[in-house]
């Protein structure tokens, strides 16, 4: 199953130049996220925005993920201060795999985010040699500048759009782990009904996927979304530490 380490900034002096702090807003683009990766089929594990970046890095490496997203909002050198505008998508410079995986999902997210952002021409996925959380990493990494927050334009597009960013966000994700995009809907509670057998809980929607887990016959599952597909229709799950994808003719849902 996709997992993630979502690292929203944790620079709490990074002052807006019309309200708040970088911190502020990009965990609240990463609280916006999480129904989506969850609708989507993703796992994932946050920082702690009262620690530093350093303990980000070193949380994130004590595990392998499939990506680690970093997101922050960026400010112009002091000579031009709140003269640039714009989003840029950092990824790890290289030809290893890390590197190749962290420059295909900075490209994923800067078509997605051209979509939403004003003007798609300054919307830009960038090399960097300086970014550490990008750069020092175990897992392939992007560092997301969601645009400049001491300029008063940039700044009031980012406070007044939250969800269609998170969206995009996890729009990229979805494609680049290709599996479906799902809308975050009502969570609901199904019971396993196979006759007996264990239900296979599988990575992608479909019967030739990796099974991640077995949920015995009568077991509870949360169900975060539902998508049809040429193999049927399926849920999203999760069961215990489990997450993936049902088939949905072997779930009963409970009425609420």
């Amino acid at each position: 199953m996709p997992k993630i380490y979502l690292s929203p900034s944790t620079q709490d002096g990074n002052l807006y130049v019309n309200d708040k702090n970088e911190e502020y807003w990009m965990n609240l683009i990463a609280d916006a996220m999480e129904p989506y990766l969850l609708a989507s089929g993703i796992e994932f594990v946050r920082n702690d925005p009262q620690k530093t970046v350093v303990d980000s890095i070193a949380q994130s490496n004590l595990s392998h993920y499939g990506m680690h997203v970093a997101i922050h909002s960026n400010a112009s050198p002091e000579e031009m201060a709140g003269l640039l505008q714009g989003s840029d998508i950092y990824y790890r410079p290289g030809s290893n795999q890390n590197a190749i995986l962290s420059q295909r999902f900075a490209n994923i997210v800067a078509e997605e985010l051209k979509k939403i952002y004003p003007n798609p021409q300054r919307v830009n996925a960038r090399p960097t040699d300086t970014l550490a959380e990008v750069l020092q990493t175990n897992s392939p990494a992007v560092l997301i500048e969601v645009a400049y927050h001491d300029n008063l334009q940039d700044a009031q597009w980012i406070q007044q759009n939250i969800q269609p960013i998170a969206e995009s966000i996890v729009r990229a994700l979805t494609t680049y782990f290709g599996i479906p995009f799902a809308m975050p809907q009502p969570v609901r509670t199904g019971i396993v009904e196979t006759g007996g057998a264990n239900l296979n809980i599988r990575s992608m929607p479909t019967t030739n996927s990796t099974i991640v887990a077995l949920a015995p016959n009568g077991a509870e599952l949360t169900i975060y979304s539902e998508s049809e597909s040429s193999n049927g229709k399926w849920y999203a799950v999760r069961y215990q530490n489990a997450t993936g994808y049902v088939y949905a003719p072997y779930v009963r849902i409970l009425e609420s």
